[in-house]
């Protein structure tokens, strides 16, 4: 089982008696440093407490279940509205949401098409952007995240 999966099985049951939902865990290398980041929702947003009262609650039982040799760093972030949709389910939740879709190589000139979700099936992302509707293999797409419109 990788580090995520079961950081995941351990931490879900505390986020949720604190009133939020377990969006992600990443385990991530950044420049030399190496993070472990729960990231949390809630319906009516994520704050600072939120995050310091799950961090607090997570952490004492990381140490206990040491899932990681290596020293890390520890955080409880909010998923955020720009999130990435990664899993089939993301994807079915924000079924007819403004996403950007970020690409490998350039579809017309643009490495980042911006448009509305149209379809998700077997890792292939169907975006409508403008008066086309485009869709992009697994293989073609770097990431999908949610779009916040003003």
């Amino acid at each position: 089982m990788k580090v995520t999966e079961l950081v995941a099985e351990f931490a879900r049951p505390i986020v949720e008696t604190h009133g939020c939902s377990l969006w992600d865990v990443e385990f991530v290398r950044e420049g030399s440093e190496r993070f472990l980041r729960l990231y949390i929702e809630k319906e009516s947003g994520v704050d600072i407490s939120d995050c310091e009262a799950i961090s607090r609650a997570v952490d004492p039982i990381l140490d206990e279940k040491d899932p990681i040799q290596e020293s890390y760093h520890f955080e409880v972030c909010s998923a955020g509205l720009e999130r990435k949709l990664t899993r089939p389910a993301d994807f079915q939740r924000f079924m007819g949401s403004p996403i950007l879709v970020k690409l490998y190589r350039p579809h017309n000139g643009l490495k980042e098409i911006p448009g509305v979700l149209a379809g998700y099936e077997d890792g292939k992302v169907t975006v409508e952007a403008g008066k086309e509707t485009l869709t992009f293999q697994k293989s073609e797409v770097a990431m999908v995240r949610l779009r916040v419109e003003f």
